[in-house]
């Protein structure tokens, strides 16, 4: 079986045909999903999926796209989002120093409060991080937490090792598809009980179905290219990125 961890079935155009995006999900071997928030209402809308789905999970947050806008009271909001028992994770969090949406320093702030939220909480971490890897790693180390997945990682593989070094895990996205020698090897140095698939649907689709809304039901596209990268069987992908989805997320098979 597959897990996707990172999926935004929240998100139009998946929202709307939610009960056919997770059944071609399973028909794919793809039983288990996360449904993932970037704001406080987009991070309740996965709640309330995961409540509809036995086989959906939510993670709540307020990504750095989305910062500026947020109101006062989040912080109160999201702690009480954390007390459902379907919400595995804090996320998407983070910074983004490529779109800019809003202030590095606003971003950094939000960054830095949500981790210590987690924290306080115990609870995993799903890293957004575009261009910003030197901020990410020192807040990390200020906080000095590391229970954390750096999500769609787009980074180079000296900077895998580095944050693997700290702890963290690294997850990939239809992106590995793309031919990029970059990432080849940062998927290289990544080890099976720290490495994830996920989606990131319905962004970033495969390259063999590129012009089509990616879902769920992609991620034996994604987990075809690591193990063609990692010279094994799609079969061993699966069961081992799967383990460490269970361990990270602490979800029950």
């Amino acid at each position: 079986m597959f897990i996707d961890t990172h999926c935004h079935l929240n998100y139009s155009p998946l929202y709307k045909q939610v009960n056919s995006v997770i059944k071609r999900a399973l028909d794919a071997g793809v039983e288990q999903l996360i449904c993932v928030g970037t704001d406080i209402p987009s991070s309740g809308k996965a709640i309330h999926l995961a409540e509809q789905y036995s086989n959906v999970f939510a993670a709540v947050g307020i990504h750095p796209h989305d910062t500026e806008a947020a109101k006062s009271g989040w912080q109160k909001e999201l702690i009480e989002f954390t007390k459902h028992d379907k919400v595995v994770a804090i996320g998407e969090i983070g910074l983004d120093y490529y779109r800019n949406y809003a202030p590095e320093e606003i971003q950094i702030e939000f960054f830095s409060e949500q981790i210590e939220i987690a924290k306080d909480l115990q609870l995993p971490v799903v890293i957004h991080n575009r261009q910003a890897d030197k901020d990410i790693k020192d807040i990390l180390t200020k906080c000095n937490y590391y229970n954390c997945v750096l999500h769609c990682y787009s980074s180079n593989a000296d900077y895998a090792k580095e944050m693997l070094q700290l702890g963290l895990y690294i997850s990939f996205t239809g992106s590995v598809t793309y031919g990029s020698k970059k990432m080849a090897k940062a998927v290289e140095v990544v080890p099976f009980n720290r490495l994830m698939l996920e989606t990131d649907s319905p962004f970033l689709t495969p390259s063999s179905k590129r012009g089509e809304t990616n879902e769920p039901a992609n991620i034996p596209l994604i987990a075809q290219k690591i193990a063609e990268l990692k010279g094994c069987t799609v079969d061993n992908v699966a069961s081992r990125t799967t383990k460490t989805a269970f361990r990270f997320f602490d979800l029950q098979q």
